[in-house]
């Protein structure tokens, strides 16, 4: 009980350390004095060092970020098999028999397995295809809640999900002002999230890890019962999945609360788990060739409603995209009102033989996200529009993996071009305030804006601005002074809201850092060139090729590069004082969180870090400067400097 108490604790103090840091770095604002912070900090610091549990989001740990080119990929010692699947409480109840066993949430996330050794977090891995998943240790160092450090010394290796509370999910896409650009659900944005080359990314977007399974913890004795080894999973300061122990006579009791507690839920699931408490029974059991036989998965018996489906709307995008949403006569799902789901593609309409007029029926898939179930009527009436209901230009069905999806080949169309300005004067691109997608709308229909270069010479029609409803003369004035504004600009913004497809905001700033911040060389650049850097692949290479090659794309970007001014911090010379020189990084370092950060720095100021020692090193860095290992053979033999991390720092002028 004890050592609980302790761990609700750390987390009040690293939940409030983390907001106070966040005001005072981010915002500029103070929520309490240096004194109680520091007192607090020393409170937390003596907490973690009496548990041996410190979390990746405590700011005690400086956990280095990173880039990588590419996820490295690794087999599981053990498959991870799928769940075998019900609808049917009752079921629950009868597999269970005279057993008693654990009824949680199913998290609609990604699995991820952790690996502890002496202490510390040493590896995690996806689980991919069940066999193979890849390596992301990097990026659950920075997971809100995973303990970088624990008290158990042995090997540990558990099973749990990485999942983003609705709440940040909702945050996140607020943010994005493309909404053709924002995410479909959490999971997705999870998934994407965990699977970041770039670590900094996944550490802003709070993802939180929930233990449910544990698979290896030598040495201790958990009385045969998997509860017990949840509890002690919280004991060395993991997060739990919610779980309920049940019999057969009140499974479907437990059942019934945890469908009540769907709608208020922050975390999203897709069903519940029920695992066999008893260890040794359960592992007696075996396995099908697809399910292990101790667990079975719930998914909720969806609430099915019938309807008449009115018309098929189909709605532009930015990228041409034309997307399918059925309109239907309200009806009553979950407890709310619903007339409309996306249907997703050509291909979905085809297979339900949707026409207006059919009756349908209609669900909540995972209770939130309303869907056809199916058509009863199937009178296949509905017909592909040629015409785009934006401009009317012409479309076409393009197949791809045997999914078919309609596009408006109209390269002036509206829907395209509102979408296109909205991203290139959003808040991360070019940052025009005073232009919302509605006033966009009524620039390009009075003919004011035709290209982006347009949107820098409003002044042309200020006459005309003036009157508009909505508009005056003070309107006016703030929007031509947020035009002139955002004339100084970084490289990255402005590549960003060209709107290339697949150029996001992180991955435009990698490019202009690729490029030496020098849009003239990353022009043209070859697809080769594009793909040398981190987080670019084939296809954006491809995006980015087409793009530049592009004669009308050229001369726009020409028009706007007389227009607009970068402020890229190119490092000076006398900066990079590790300039031409290379490095070795080898042993463990105590003034970085790992050799990562120190790289980074490394680089920062010019310098290169290689793996191994030969001629072309500069310099070794090893604080065990009498170790006999074959790095610091090989620098004495051929005559390089062994650094200690002091003597390195004093060199960089860092202390």
């Amino acid at each position: 009980m004890e050592q609980e108490k302790k761990l609700v604790r750390m987390r009040e103090l690293v939940s409030i350390l983390r907001e106070a840091g966040k005001a005072y770095y981010q915002e500029s604002r103070e929520l309490m004095s240096n004194y109680e912070y520091d007192r607090l900090y020393d409170e937390l610091l003596a907490l973690e060092k009496e548990t041996g549990v410190v979390w990746g989001g405590s700011p005690t740990s400086q956990v280095g970020y990173e880039v990588l080119s590419e996820l490295p990929k690794e087999a599981h010692e053990s498959p991870m098999l799928s769940l075998d699947k019900t609808k049917e409480p009752g079921a629950l109840a009868e597999w269970l028999g005279e057993k008693e066993g654990l009824l949680s949430w199913k998290l609609d996330g990604l699995t991820i397995v952790l690996t502890y050794r002496e202490g510390r977090l040493f590896k995690a891995v996806t689980r991919g295809n069940g066999e193979v998943g890849e390596v992301i240790t990097g990026n659950a160092k920075v997971f809100a809640n995973v303990p970088l450090s624990i008290s158990y010394q042995g090997e540990l290796v558990l099973r749990g999900e990485a999942v983003i509370q609705y709440s940040d999910f909702y945050k996140i896409n607020e943010e994005i002002e493309d909404v053709d650009a924002r995410y479909k659900n959490p999971r997705n944005l999870c998934s994407g999230s965990v699977r970041q080359l770039n670590n900094e990314i996944t550490a802003r977007r709070n993802v939180k890890f929930f233990a449910f399974s544990l698979v290896k913890a030598e040495g201790i004795d958990f009385k045969n019962s998997r509860e017990q080894e949840l509890l002690w999973l919280l004991g060395q300061g993991f997060d739990v999945v919610e779980y309920r122990r049940v019999d057969r006579k009140t499974v479907e009791a437990a059942v019934e609360a945890f469908a009540k507690a769907v709608p208020d839920n922050d975390f999203p699931s897709d069903g519940l788990v029920l695992l066999l408490d008893d260890i040794a029974y359960g592992r007696s059991l075996g396995r099908t060739a697809k399910f292990p036989r101790d667990s079975i998965a719930f998914k909720w018996a969806d609430e099915i409603q019938e309807t008449r489906l009115s018309y098929i709307e189909w709605s532009a995008s930015r990228t041409g995209l034309i997307n399918p949403v059925a309109v239907f006569e309200p009806v009553e799902l979950e407890g709310t009102t619903v007339s409309r789901a996306s249907v997703h593609n050509v291909s979905i309409v085809e297979a339900l033989a949707l026409g207006e007029g059919d009756r349908i029926t209609v669900y909540k898939a995972n209770m939130i996200i309303p869907q056809i179930a199916e058509n009863l009527t199937r009178s296949g009436t509905v017909r592909i529009p040629k015409a785009c209901p934006v401009c009317n230009g012409p479309t076409e069905i393009r197949e791809e993996n045997e999914v078919k999806t309609l596009y408006c080949t109209n390269s002036e169309c509206q829907a395209k071009k509102i979408k296109g300005f909205s991203l290139f004067v959003s808040r991360d691109a070019m940052n025009i305030d005073g232009l919302s997608e509605a006033t966009l709308e009524k620039f390009v229909d009075a003919g004011f804006v035709r290209e982006f270069s347009d949107l820098f010479h409003l002044e042309r029609y200020r006459e005309q601005i003036v009157s508009m409803e909505g508009f005056g003369e003070k309107s006016y004035e703030n929007l031509l002074a947020s035009v002139e504004r955002a004339k100084d600009t970084t490289m990255a913004r402005f590549l960003y809201g060209l709107g290339i497809a697949g150029i996001g905001v992180a991955n435009a700033k990698l490019l202009c850092k690729a490029f030496d911040y020098d849009f003239e060389k990353l022009r043209q650049g070859t697809k080769e060139e594009f793909e040398e850097t981190p987080g670019i692949g084939p296809v954006i290479a491809d995006s980015l090729q087409a793009y530049f090659q592009s004669e009308k794309n050229r001369a726009e970007v020409d028009r706007m590069l007389e227009l607009v001014t970068f402020h890229d911090e190119m490092p000076s010379a006398d900066e990079l004082v590790l300039g031409g020189k290379t490095f070795v990084i080898t042993g463990s370092v105590e003034h970085f969180a790992n050799r990562n950060e120190a790289k980074a720095l490394i680089e920062s100021l010019g310098g290169k870090v290689t793996g191994s020692v030969t001629a072309k090193t500069d310099y070794l860095i090893n604080n065990d400067q009498t170790s006999n290992s074959s790095k610091n053979k090989k620098a004495k033999e051929l005559g390089i400097p062994i650094l200690t991390e002091e003597e390195f720092l004093k060199m960089v002028r860092q202390e």
